[in-house]
């Protein structure tokens, strides 16, 4: 009897994810969907059909495309032989190295964009003393090189993330067994450890180029002339086109397309390269001397410190006096006066906001991932699915979708705080489901099994035996969920009012304005939340290490 209430407990909760995802996702996008379609009631590809026979559309999707594959590329350049180096030797301070690649993976891109405008702006601070010293001038920031140099700076640690986790799987005894065949060094990462790494090195790609073609802030502060697909989408619904929410809504239902397309190519070619790893004897980190030494030590902290060396200075403006727009000698703390003054409420926001959300993901992630791997049939898998969908929708398509959705009867959610916490539900859950999924997947059946036949019921094994053991799986994802969340900024710029302003947006918003002080005071607490977060997460989890 206990069973049958049990099953039907759970069968339930499968009906109320459902109906959740029905409601707040997939009647959001058919709304989008028939918005591309119908004009005045009637059914057309009108709109479709102006944005493919103009060049200038065109060329932003061609642009997109072409800044996110060297992006792409470049991080993967970088984040590959970077993890390797970590994973594999001993390198100075490694624990300090990892916490800040992190942080640059993890703060708001726009503000890498704004931090390097500050450097190598026409105003910059190392543009004008090379113009002064030399006479030479700096090639510019704007356009696709910027653009190019902030991405990929920004998301080489995703790349690092993924690959360190894979190298932790690998089985030390396949690394001495190529030595003894004599591969090693060069030849043995190329033969043994990218084929062993493929697939982790697979999903860090699509993660990678997602992240760059869905991209906002950073082509709107860097781009000018050269525009892409995210910041076009804006433009067709919210800027000086005339407002066309029809065909702001084709482009974007264009955009899910494209990312569908993108997706499933890369689940294509993940599937050849599928594999399980299970590491007996882990890589032990060896010593290493010399010249090798140094060359791999100035490699890894380098290439850190020349992605974190903008969001120093930033955080050394935020100190300075400022008159009007402009820094002036003297520090001082009225940057931070100022922004607490005007944009205290903001800050009040994000950990209200952001922490209702992220409450929420953990508590639908976990019956998410239980749902998935534990009653796996048809209705739950297709809950799997539908916890992805969001991973390949830019976030300004899913801003517009929800705006489209909850802008009139019956449900009427627009302009309030409760729509800004579906939307970052709705884009950040698949992290903290994925690495529950993945924790959950390797604890044995047998042990609820146990509880069960001492006593428990199927629901109290689980939330008091299995989810204690999912706690550093729920922890990373939820850390990267928190992150991510409260450096939103793609559909908070969509959804937000001055009563729901964020930090994020508050920084956009003085960046635009050209209030550098108090932009950079409210960038510089943003990182020490990202900070903190990284510091609580280690401390609870008990770990020295981070990895996806």
């Amino acid at each position: 009897m206990v069973n049958t209430n049990k099953k039907d407990v759970w069968k339930l909760i499968s009906i109320v994810v459902i109906i959740l995802y029905a409601v707040f996702l997939i009647y959001p996008l058919f709304q989008l969907l028939k918005e591309s379609v119908v004009i005045d009631g009637v059914f057309t590809l009108k709109n479709f059909v102006e944005f493919f026979s103009k060049n200038y559309y065109l060329e932003t999707i061609f642009n997109s495309f072409e800044v996110s594959i060297c992006a792409t590329i470049i991080t993967l350049i970088i984040g590959v032989p970077l993890a390797y180096f970590y994973q594999m030797y001993e390198i100075k301070g490694k624990t300090f190295l990892q916490v800040i690649i992190i942080l640059c993976s993890m703060s708001a891109p726009f503000i890498g964009a704004y931090s390097w405008i500050l450097l190598l702006g026409r105003s910059g601070i190392i543009t004008v003393l090379i113009e002064k010293l030399t006479g030479f001038q700096m090639p510019t920031i704007y356009g696709f090189g910027g653009i190019l140099l902030v991405l990929s700076l920004q998301l080489f640690p995703l790349v690092f993330l993924y690959v360190s986790g894979a190298l932790k799987n690998i089985d030390n005894s396949l690394l001495e067994a190529s030595e003894n065949m004599g591969c090693s060094g060069v030849k043995r990462f190329f033969k043994v450890i990218i084929p062993l790494c493929m697939p982790t090195i697979l999903a860090a790609t699509l993660l990678v180029f997602m992240r760059a073609f869905a991209d906002f802030g950073t082509p709107l502060l860097l781009g000018e002339g050269y525009r892409t697909f995210p910041v076009v989408i804006y433009d067709a619904y919210f800027g000086e086109v005339g407002n066309n929410h029809s065909f702001g809504a084709a482009i974007s239902v264009i955009a899910i397309l494209v990312t569908a397309v993108i997706f499933f190519l890369q689940r294509w070619v993940n599937s050849k390269f599928q594999f399980t790893m299970n590491a007996l004897h882990p890589i032990e980190r060896k010593q290493i001397k010399g010249w090798k030494s140094w060359l791999m030590n100035i490699y890894c902290w380098g290439v850190v410190m020349l992605a974190f060396a903008p969001q120093i200075y930033v955080m050394y403006t935020s100190f300075q006096n400022t008159s009007g727009k402009i820094f002036v000698e003297g520090y001082s703390l009225m940057s931070y006066k100022k922004a607490f003054d005007t944009m205290g409420k903001a800050i009040e926001n994000t950990f209200i906001i952001g922490g209702i959300a992220l409450a929420l993901v953990i508590v639908l992630a976990i019956l998410i991932s239980y749902l998935v791997v534990r009653r796996n049939n048809f209705l739950n898998r297709v809950i799997d699915t539908l916890s992805m969908v969001p991973y390949i929708i830019p976030g300004s398509v899913v801003g517009i979708a929800l705006v489209l959705g909850f802008n009139k009867k019956p449900i009427v959610l627009a302009g309030t705080a409760i729509i800004m916490v579906i939307a970052l539900i709705i884009r950040r859950i698949p992290y903290t489901i994925r690495s529950s999924v993945a924790v959950l997947q390797q604890i044995p059946m047998s042990i609820e099994e146990a509880a069960i036949s001492l006593g428990s019921t199927k629901l109290e094994a689980f939330f008091k035996i299995t989810v204690p053991m999912m706690a550093n799986g729920i922890l990373s994802g939820a850390i990267l969920s928190w992150i991510t969340i409260i450096t939103e900024l793609s559909t908070a710029i969509i959804l937000y009012n001055l009563k729901t302003i964020t930090l994020t947006l508050a920084i956009y918003v003085n960046v635009s304005r050209g209030n550098y002080g108090v932009a950079a005071a409210l960038a510089t607490i943003l990182t020490a939340t990202t900070i903190i977060s990284l510091v609580v997460f280690m401390k609870v989890s008990k770990t020295k290490e981070i990895t996806f």
